[in-house]
């Protein structure tokens, strides 16, 4: 019996009536093509049962010893902590790595992955937060077999590995240390009530209030108000200070605060500052994630400490071991414990 031959890329757009450039673009995650045009693609590809050529494929697509990363706010030492440890770990192997920064938008998160797979990059790690048009983009790229890594961002594909820090638990435990030191109406600033579901810090804080029967306030939760086109990206240090200015206007202001990371508890302690008030005596304070500026405030800053250097690490060895190994790998996902570091700004020191 004759053996089937296999679907080619020409079958597929003559059966869908489609140029065979558009379903190379679909396949292979390059170029654009309209969602609903990479629907048609992918139903077809399925129905068909169409496989890559993956000798033509390495063939055509040369290894170019350069990476991809793709970061929030440059300006946030979070992000410099990431971008150096994988700097770091990636010329050793004698890896180049691009930059692409995506602050504001899904547009913003499309644009930096469609040039960076244009530049025919070695792989791709993502290090902003998970939006739904441009996970749509991630996955199709996943689907090409680039070899993929997310930091953080809450985004699943069976070939995309996944390192992250604990913020769920390091969310719980900075709300639980104010609890602890008597604080019954504690805000949360960095972000609007309508992220708890995709926001584990926030989601954190909110089960710590659940947990002790505190109830939760909204007028308490404020930050920047995102939409479904937004890229949720890191909290500033604006977002802080506006954020604590509109919580000292309100009839019964908080007497504590948890800020999303140290960049917006910054801007929160001189809303507060401003307004003649002293840390932590009328308002304590936590922050996420330990940078450098952190332990130079006044008072030092009492925060919630992440491996920002080993998630970098970890993601660009989890990326090298894809490149290396072409068969496909079961999916990696990792997630790092956090610590409290209580200083001055919760706790007064004599």
């Amino acid at each position: 019996m004759a053996r089937k031959k296999n679907a080619t890329l020409n079958d597929i757009a003559s059966t869908i009536g489609v140029a065979p450039m558009t379903v190379s673009r679909v396949v292979n995650g390059t170029g654009y093509v309209s969602e609903k045009t990479r629907e048609k693609v992918l139903l077809a590809v399925k129905e068909m049962s169409y496989r890559r050529n993956g000798l033509a494929r390495n063939l055509k697509r040369q290894k170019t010893d350069t990476v991809g990363l793709v970061l929030g706010d440059i300006s946030n030492p979070y992000s410099t902590e990431i971008a150096n440890a994988v700097r770091e770990r990636l010329a050793a192997r004698g890896y180049n790595l691009f930059i692409c920064i995506s602050e504001h938008s899904a547009n913003e998160d499309i644009g930096a992955f469609e040039s960076l797979v244009d530049h025919n990059i070695d792989g791709l790690i993502v290090a902003t937060r998970s939006n739904q048009e441009g996970d749509e983009r991630l996955r199709s790229i996943a689907d090409s077999n680039l070899p993929v890594v997310v930091v953080g961002r809450d985004f699943h594909h069976s070939r995309v590995d996944f390192v992250s820090a604990d913020n769920l638990r390091g969310g719980f435990e900075a709300t639980q240390h104010l609890i602890d030191l008597g604080h019954r109406r504690i805000a949360f600033i960095g972000a609007g009530f309508e992220s708890r579901s995709s926001l584990k810090r926030l989601q954190g804080y909110l089960n710590a209030l659940e947990k002790h029967g505190i109830e939760i306030d909204e007028r308490l939760i404020t930050g920047r108000k995102e939409s479904v086109s937004d890229v949720p990206g890191y909290s500033t240090e604006k977002i802080g200070y506006e954020g604590m200015k509109r919580l000292l206007s309100l009839p019964s202001p908080p007497t504590a605060v948890f800020a999303r990371n140290d960049f917006t508890a910054v801007g929160a302690m001189s809303a507060i500052k401003d307004a003649g008030l002293s840390i932590p005596q009328d308002i304590a304070i936590v922050g996420f994630d330990d940078t450098p500026l952190a332990s130079h405030m006044m008072p030092a800053l009492t925060t919630v400490r992440q491996p920002m250097r080993l998630l970098g690490q970890l993601a660009a060895e989890m990326l090298l071991k894809r490149i290396a190994i072409e068969d496909e790998l079961e999916r990696d996902e990792r997630v790092l414990d956090c610590e409290l570091i209580v200083r001055g700004s919760s706790v007064a020191t004599s």
